[in-house]
């Protein structure tokens, strides 16, 4: 399980984007006008979300999905029009909220159960496919792959996520934002070269029975993330 320096990390985001952030985050993942810096943002996630769905069965009928990190909750609800029954947690009770007023009424056979609180308690059950885009970029990569172990105890199938590859443009991006006010600033990303990456998933003792299947980058404007997909070998 990860350590002191998870825990630390996990509560520097839940009070960002339950408070700091909540606002331009509710506006980011809706559809309303915003700025061009953001406006790529928008589109940079939606192509990753898209990414994300593309690797998951077309038919997720009687199949357990956690979207760990839910935010607003468009792919929890995505995942569950396919049929899954879906548990979709964040960090941030306020994006819950949100998440649960815009969930439609309608989602055929499947369900999304909208939860604040810890992707890695064991409460939540076991899972057919774990997704977690964007959720885990703020952690140190070494944290980054016990939380993946922690969810690939729990998992049959496949574990999505998303991490910050080691860019020239997210180093930019990352010094730059030393100048904002303390306050204001989110917690730092933590970008990791691939090679790097696959050394700790390697390394891992608790992830000998699972490989690197599929990945893909997305890069748009002000927006970079890389996906990788694990499954069982």
């Amino acid at each position: 399980m990860p350590g002191a320096s998870y825990q630390e990390r996990r509560g520097q985001i839940e009070t960002y984007f339950d408070r700091t952030a909540a606002d331009a985050w509710s506006k980011l993942t809706s559809d309303v006008k915003v700025s061009r810096i953001r406006a790529t943002v928008r589109a940079g996630r939606d192509e990753m979300r898209q990414t994300l769905l593309d690797w998951l069965p077309a038919d997720l009928a009687g199949k357990r999905l956690l979207d760990a990190g839910c935010g607003t909750g468009a792919l929890a609800v995505e995942a569950a029009r396919r049929g899954a029954e879906v548990v979709a947690i964040d960090v941030a009770p306020t994006l819950i909220e949100i998440a649960r007023e815009r969930a439609p009424r309608d989602l055929g056979s499947g369900s999304v159960s909208f939860q604040a609180g810890d992707m890695l308690d064991p409460a939540h059950g076991h899972f057919d496919h774990v997704v977690a885009m964007d959720s885990l970029i703020h952690y140190r990569p070494q944290d980054v792959v016990k939380v993946l172990a922690g969810l690939a105890e729990r998992t049959s199938g496949s574990v999505l996520f998303t991490y910050a590859p080691k860019t020239l443009l997210l180093a930019i991006m990352h010094a730059a934002g030393r100048f904002f006010p303390r306050g204001d600033r989110a917690p730092a990303i933590e970008p990791v070269s691939q090679g790097t990456l696959r050394g700790l998933l390697d390394a891992e003792t608790s992830l000998r029975g699972w490989r690197p299947e599929r990945t893909r980058r997305v890069s748009v404007g002000f927006y970079t993330s890389q996906a990788l997909q694990l499954v069982r070998a």
